[in-house]
């Protein structure tokens, strides 16, 4: 079977100190849960509870107000005892509300009523996936209902893209999601088809993954509209916007194929799409990597969201040394955590605790002008030239032009014998200049 790629840059990336993806763990519940107002891309959502109130798994306590803005539900029973308010390392301020544990669970260990939805019109399973706040998990957490919504203008055929892609290693909470529920990620690619009136379901996926492939397509079952299965590089960035359309396009190109309007959603998104249209159920837990060269114990773990940082990697065994970075996300892209108390949410594949020599700060020295960063952009852009531009005492207040196409994918600090933050740098630049 053939294996598409993008066609210039990209590295092989490796990380020992990623947690393994055979199996998951089952986090402790949390007895003080921070569950934050914003866990999407758009407005604060509005609180619907207050201070003393009591609370149910599941219910509703902010609801999204507009476009990129999702409704948030509590992830435990209990009390809202206290809001509060901290700044996240970009100098966004965040606001949640902490619920302490209290009373019995209506969905965890119980039995759930099914909901026939197959009956439904695509306007009524958007509706259900607004109503539970169901967003894109591997993303940057815009609500599903708006990417669906989007769609409905669309005069050339729309085809959903199944994005199983793990050209980072830190995609391993996904990929064990994937195969503990396939089942639920494949009702979920039908939902979805059916919510966005799509002509095709496409499912991507790296190349040495073809029987994860073919039990998602065998999962799916007879569906009304065509099921594709391709094989991606491996390469990161390969799963990023722009390198996956390439593949798509060429894939087909070469079988004469309109793909049309493309929709990619990872299989976090389409579990939670499934878990909202047949039980009725919010996003309350997360399938999250846990790991990094600090961590004693990595592995992947299924934390309900609002569990503090902290505590996940208390229950991985705690630190081996005192780490020199926290984050949250791959470390490729990933952003600094500046507080153990920040929650786990609705996008939090994966957070990490690195030691000193594996953070890329220490040792940072001059450009020697090696071209490693230029070799292995899949842009094709010159991070060298750019970086060294933002340090020029005469550059202006905008970038060169063709900054603005770099989508940060950090392939150029990888590489970098310097250790210089070039993605950073560039990004920063361009968004001044902007």
């Amino acid at each position: 079977m053939k294996v598409y790629s993008f066609l210039r840059g990209g590295i092989r990336y490796s990380d020992p100190a990623v947690p393994p993806r055979d199996s998951s763990v089952t986090a402790f519940l949390p007895g003080l849960s921070v569950i934050p107002l914003v866990q999407h891309i758009g407005n604060r959502a509005n609180p619907v509870v207050a201070v003393g109130d009591r609370v149910r798994e599941g219910m509703l306590i902010g609801r999204g107000q507009g476009l990129g803005s999702a409704n948030i539900h509590s992830t435990v029973p209990g009390r809202v005892v206290r809001t509060v308010s901290w700044k996240m390392a970009e100098g966004l301020t965040n606001d949640a509300m902490v619920i302490k544990l209290e009373g019995g669970f209506e969905k965890l260990g119980r039995y759930q009523e099914v909901f026939p939805w197959q009956s439904l019109s695509p306007f009524e399973l958007q509706r259900i996936i607004a109503e539970y706040g169901i967003v894109e998990m591997e993303g940057s957490g815009r609500p599903v209902s708006d990417m669906l919504y989007s769609l409905r203008s669309a005069k050339d055929p729309v085809t959903l893209v199944v994005r199983c892609v793990f050209d980072d290693p830190w995609l391993s909470a996904d990929y064990v999601l994937c195969k503990e529920r396939a089942d639920a990620v494949a009702e979920g690619c039908r939902i979805i088809a059916r919510a966005g009136r799509m002509n095709r379901i496409v499912v991507v996926l790296s190349k040495d993954e073809k029987e994860l492939g073919a039990m998602l397509i065998d999962s799916m079952g007879k569906t009304e509209i065509p099921v594709d299965m391709i094989l991606a590089g491996s390469r990161y960035p390969q799963r990023n916007g722009r390198e996956l359309e390439l593949v798509l396009r060429r894939y087909g190109k070469k079988h004469d194929i309109e793909l049309g309007v493309i929709l990619p959603l990872g299989p976090a998104t389409l579990a939670a799409v499934h878990d909202a249209v047949k039980f009725k159920k919010p996003i309350l837990e997360r399938y999250v990597a846990v790991g990094g060269s600090a961590i004693k114990k990595p592995q992947v773990m299924k934390v309900r969201i609002g569990t503090r940082i902290g505590e996940i990697f208390a229950e991985c065994g705690g630190f081996v040394d005192k780490p020199r970075r926290i984050g949250a996300g791959s470390p490729l892209m990933g952003r600094t955590v500046v507080d153990l108390d920040e929650p786990v949410v609705k996008t939090s594949f994966a957070v990490f605790a690195v030691l000193q020599g594996q953070t890329g700060e220490k040792g940072q020295t001059r450009c020697i002008g090696c071209g490693e960063c230029r070799s292995v952009c899949p842009v094709g852009i010159d991070p060298e030239a750019l970086y060294k531009y933002t340090k020029s005492a005469n550059n202006r207040d905008s970038m060169p032009g063709r900054a603005a196409e770099c989508h940060g994918c950090g392939c150029c600090e990888v590489v970098c014998p310097s250790h210089l933050p070039l993605r950073i740098s560039i990004i920063r630049s361009a968004l001044k200049g902007n």
